[in-house]
């Protein structure tokens, strides 16, 4: 892998500092230049700076990076990560690009401006230095015509999506002079060290996401205008129901900028003069309305949607396209809506949906079809693989299926026979196949539009992906909730793939099975999964059975056994290693608190949030934050009060993770831990972990004789408490709940010192846990958080 440890981005913009950002999210050092001001600010001048001032010359780079910081959502893990930029001007500082082993140009979209800039940065470069501009689609061929021949060959586009920190595509663009041998290196560094999903497209006007997903946009428009549908309607239908996200058509243009789409329409539509479809680029007539209104989008608080304050609260409006005015939303969901929203496969989803007959099922077909019928006829015009395609749309505008994996969902020849039912023309390319991706011998094969033959879909090195692997011969044992998945050499994997993985009592079994089947078959076990999130906790709606029943005594057995489980991942004779992604709160929290080691991917928001119903970790969190407390304070030889103050109130407070960088300041991930950038290496990097731990692995102990924090810490902690609860900041509830946490912790009501076993501990952890399921306003936060996905304060 090419070796990059200092990058410089031209250009502290949006997305120049956005790129900075992320660039020290994976821990690379970052110079980071723009223009030196022609003019002083207000305050600049209340100091008696002058344009010369070390501190004036750099006021536009500084800016860029306090925007970045103030971004939602946050474009830096953590604030101390500016620490490793340094910050510049393009008039004396482009000597600096001699450290530099990336240079990066990501300034406004203006072929001039770029390359004078450019021109300007070559002089400066070392002779192994990478050069490339941050394009979303400028013909990076044409921006290179400038440079020398010497520098040609290490020049390419790498066009971030935004926000760079979120969007996990990548488009890489050589001309015909980049090095091939550097593109490789570029795409392993990009993929392993940013955690980019990339996509290699050719230099065409929009490349390869931008180029179909503008088109389904503006497609969209047209359709909505000849329907004369509602704008809310069109969203609902363009959204989850035809596996697309949640922010649909019309969101997403907010999202963007009205302004910003009017000027890609603009581009698009003069660069695309060869394209069939070209009409389609030209930005409808209310489009440019809205621009001349000002209703630009969330930038102007007001766009195809707007936020209306009033008596009863905050509503959502949406416009009229006829008038331009706002009306209520709220339209009630038609027929083929409400059938999709009851189905979580999105390919049976997006095929079930197709097939209603109501007006929001008409606008998604013909929205769909034409978009695909566009996306087989840029085949290989931007990209030689549909499966290149498929990836760019699912990383880069969040589908849940590609093109042609819709085309497979609806069936290829059930999708030809509609369209041209519909006097629709078909490329010849499509009446060739039946389908486009197919499994052989637990192979993915995908359908090749150039040679007209099926090959073997790409899987970058390194990558384990479970949905081929149970394709085979590698599922061990499975249930609805959960799978054992035998990873090979060794390793199993213990799979959640419940919703929202919610963790069940069958999982709760699968894992004392998983965990006797590596000790028993295997070297080693991974906790992990590929699904939206690692686990969202415990599943509630087997504790709101019980109290409908009228029985909460069956609650018990489910908590004792929550605890076996725990208890067996962190004692069993085998390396155990978690592999959290996106949410892991709750009792998926207190799965990795019990594992050897964790692999967590950088975007892993994890914390103990029982308190959120009313409740406290009884998984063995609270058992296992006062070890690690006792732990560290016989590490330091200090006082254990302030590591259990600190664990009472990430507890208290249902705290959680901005990133996986906080799991250490938590105590959550502790040396030895690894963070991974890219969530299609998690697996992978996690099965690394836990074979590294086999050679001299010997299994914790089970503790006994362990000194109790005791009474007094407790009480300090309930002194906070009542003064919080006197002063207004939490109910009488909260004050209760902490209560119980703060006994838990330290130990119950005994003296500091009292040895106790970890037995005792899970005892603590029971009794509370179902005292306060007894609790009235405890059952009216569980049924709030399973009705609404929100946390009730009472």
């Amino acid at each position: 892998m090419r070796r990059i440890r200092r990058v410089a981005v031209l250009g502290a913009g949006v997305m120049g500092a956005a790129i900075a950002a992320h660039l020290t999210n994976a821990g690379l050092e970052v110079l980071l230049l723009d223009k030196a001001p022609t003019l002083l600010g207000d305050d600049e001048k209340a100091q008696g700076l002058d344009l010369d001032h070390p501190a004036v010359k750099i006021r536009t780079a500084r800016l860029g990076v306090e925007r970045a910081l103030q971004a939602k959502p946050a474009a830096f893990f953590r604030p101390l990560e500016t620490s490793l930029i340094t910050l510049g001007n393009f008039e004396d500082n482009m000597n600096h690009l001699q450290a530099c082993d990336w240079v990066i140009e990501a300034v406004v979209e203006n072929y001039e401006i770029k390359q004078a800039l450019l021109a300007q940065a070559v002089p400066h470069l070392r002779e192994d230095a990478v050069l490339s501009t941050n394009t979303s689609g400028l013909s990076v061929t044409r921006l290179a015509e400038g440079l020398p021949e010497a520098v040609r060959p290490r020049f390419l586009g790498t066009h971030f999506f935004n926000p760079p920190r979120y969007m996990h595509l990548m488009e890489l663009i050589p001309t015909r002079d980049t090095d091939a041998a550097l593109l490789d290196e570029m795409a392993d560094f990009l993929r392993t060290k940013l955690g980019k999903g990339i996509v290699k497209g050719k230099d065409t006007p929009n490349f390869v996401g931008n180029r179909i997903g503008v088109f389904a946009m503006f497609n969209a428009m047209q359709h909505l205008v000849d329907m004369g549908i509602s704008v809310e309607l069109a969203d609902g239908a363009s959204g989850p129901a035809s596996a697309r996200p949640k922010t649909a058509i019309f969101r997403t243009a907010d999202l963007v900028g009205i302004d910003t789409l009017v000027h890609v329409a603009r581009n698009s539509f003069q660069a695309l003069e060869k394209d069939e479809a070209r009409e389609v680029f030209d930005a409808p007539g209310f489009l440019r309305a809205m621009v001349d209104k000002g209703l630009l989008g969330d930038k102007a608080g007001q766009g195809f949607y707007r936020k209306q304050k009033g008596p009863q609260g905050t509503r959502i409006q949406h416009l009229d396209l006829q008038t331009l005015e706002y009306v209520p939303a709220g339209q009630p969901l038609t027929e083929s809506l409400k059938a999709a929203s009851r189905i979580e496969n999105p390919a049976e989803r997006l095929k079930t949906f197709l097939g209603g007959e109501d007006e929001a099922a008409r606008f998604a077909w013909l929205n769909l079809r034409d978009t695909l019928i566009y996306a087989l006829r840029r085949i290989p015009e931007i990209a030689d693989s549909i499966e290149d395609v498929d990836n760019a749309m699912k990383w880069g505008f969040g589908w849940e299926l590609g093109p042609f994996e819709m085309l497979d969902a609806i069936g290829v020849e059930e999708f030809a026979a509609r369209a041209r039912k519909e006097g629709v023309a078909l490329p010849e390319s499509l009446l060739k196949v039946k389908e486009l991706y197919r499994f052989e011998n637990g192979t993915r094969r995908c359908w090749s539009l150039v040679k007209g033959a099926f090959e073997n879909a790409a899987i970058p090195p390194g990558e384990i992906r479970l949905s081929i692997l149970k394709r085979g011969s590698a599922v061990v044992e499975s249930t609805a909730n959960s799978s054992i998945v035998d990873l090979g050499d060794g390793v199993f994997g213990l799979e959640f793939h419940s919703k929202m993985n919610s963790i069940s009592p069958d999982m709760l079994e699968m894992t004392l099975k998983a965990v006797g089947l590596a000790e028993s078959q295997g070297l080693a076990l991974v906790v992990g999964n590929q699904g939206p999130v690692f686990s969202a906790g415990a599943n509630l709606g087997v504790m709101i059975q019980a109290l409908q029943d009228k029985e909460p005594e069956k609650v018990m057995p489910v908590i004792q056994l929550f605890q076996r489980a725990t208890m067996s991942l962190k004692y069993g004779r085998i390396p155990v290693v978690a592999a959290p992604f996106n949410m892991a709160l709750g009792g998926g929290c207190e799965y990795c608190l019990h594992a050897d080691a964790l692999v967590a991917h950088g975007e892993t928001y994890m914390g103990l949030v029982e308190v959120g119903v009313g409740l406290l970790p009884a998984g063995g969190g609270c058992r296992e934050m006062t070890l690690r407390a006792l732990e560290e304070a016989r590490h330091y030889n200090c006082d254990v009060a302030p590591m259990l103050f600190k664990a009472f109130e990430q507890i208290g407070m249902a705290k959680v993770s901005g990133c996986a960088l906080d799991l250490f300041e938590m105590g959550y991930m502790r040396r030895g831990d690894s963070v991974c950038m890219n969530g299609d290496l998690l697996l992978a990097e996690a099965k690394k972990k836990a074979l590294s731990l086999v050679p001299g692995y010997r299994a914790p102990r089970i503790q006994g004789g362990i000194p109790a924090p005791g009474r007094s810490i407790s009480a300090s902690m309930k002194s906070r408490l009542w003064n919080l609860r006197m002063g207004g900041f939490i109910s009488e509830h909260d004050e209760l709940i902490g209560s119980k946490i703060a006994d838990v912790l330290c130990g119950g009501d005994v003296a500091p010192g009292t040895p106790l076993t970890e037995d005792y501990l899970l005892e603590l952890e029971r009794e509370a846990f179902m005292s306060l399921l007894g609790e009235a306003k405890t059952q009216e936060r569980i049924v709030h958080m399973l009705k609404t996905g929100k946390a009730l304060r009472n």
